[in-house]
């Protein structure tokens, strides 16, 4: 196993084979087909795709042609700014979208190195804009919407409730944050153990890190900008309540097990789980591995335990 890990956590990334290579997801013919619905919201002048999954038909009824307030993650999904898009996390979202009894939206935001920091940071705050403020196809109750992403996916959502905190134009009520990429650093300089430990044979590796990094800046201060590394932040207050996910051997395993550790110190309600045995990536395998199913355990007793804490569900909606 170890000598397989060796031979897939190659070098630095080369942008258009790794697109090419994430793009194969597009052929799984595993993927599910649930009723989905794709629409459009606006960045400026842009025009960010979004895709709508539903649970079930009649979630899509009572999110659309009822009126119903349904409960909606709004998810970012990973690739290190650079890979992947809405059509590869097709599976992941129909699944996420059955697993958690929600509306999932998932974002197209623009990718780096064409587009980079801080576009695809403003697109998805765009996208969350619009949905907290109902200015999609769905009737959204801003009570009831997660803001959710993985990996680079879990930075830009970390990020979007930093910068919606700062702007004041809605507040995300929770965040949930995958083996998020929160650091700006994954040399031999990094203060984290995982960088160290797990930073070469476990598929993301420190170099790709680092390539991801340099293609997502503009410039080097960049670096230093809290939307870019949430982990510079200083004041870490009156943000949403936050679950991080973390995986055993991952380089990003420390990074974001610190923030959650920060969120909590500045008075934030905060969960953190170390998923053992996964490495990074876990989260877009199959419902049957049980990294998967335990993140879901997670993920439901976070949403349901904040819901009920906040009286935001009826009875009906959280049985």
């Amino acid at each position: 196993m170890k000598t397989v890990l060796h031979a897939l956590s190659y070098g630095n990334i080369e942008v258009d084979s790794s697109r090419k290579l994430a793009d194969l997801k597009q052929l799984d013919a595993t993927r599910i087909f649930l009723k989905k619905l794709d629409a459009r919201v606006y960045n400026g002048d842009h025009e960010v795709p979004v895709r709508l999954y539903f649970p079930t038909e009649e979630a899509m009824e009572a999110g659309i042609a009822e009126g119903t307030t349904f409960p909606v993650l709004l998810f970012f999904h990973g690739g290190g700014w650079v890979t992947e898009s809405v059509e590869n996390y097709d599976r992941v979202c129909s699944r996420m979208a059955q697993a958690t009894a929600h509306i999932v939206v998932s974002v197209e935001y623009r990718l780096a190195p064409e587009h980079k920091f801080p576009i695809p940071l403003e697109d998805c705050y765009a996208a969350a804009k619009a949905l907290y403020t109902n200015q999609l196809i769905l009737h959204t109750d801003p009570e009831k919407i997660t803001i959710i992403g993985d990996s680079a996916g879990g930075n830009l959502t970390a990020a979007v409730c930093l910068m919606a905190r700062d702007r004041g134009e809605f507040t995300p009520r929770r965040q949930i944050l995958i083996y998020p990429a929160v650091g700006n650093c994954y040399t031999e300089e990094s203060p984290y153990r995982s960088v160290h430990e797990n930073g070469s044979d476990y598929l993301l590796t420190a170099v790709k890190m680092e390539d991801y990094l340099n293609l997502y800046q503009r410039t080097k201060e960049d670096r230093k900008n809290p939307y870019f590394s949430p982990l510079q932040e200083k004041d870490l207050k009156d943000l949403p309540e936050t679950l991080i996910l973390t995986a055993e051997y991952d380089p990003l395993r420390d990074e974001g097990e610190v923030y959650g550790r920060k969120l909590e110190v500045a008075g934030n309600r905060v969960e953190v789980h170390r998923i053992r045995g996964a490495f990074h990536g876990f989260f877009a395998l199959g419902i049957k591995f049980l990294h998967v199913q335990e993140s879901f355990r997670f993920i439901n007793g976070f949403l349901n335990d904040s819901y009920l804490r906040n009286n935001v569900l009826s009875s009906s909606e959280t049985e």
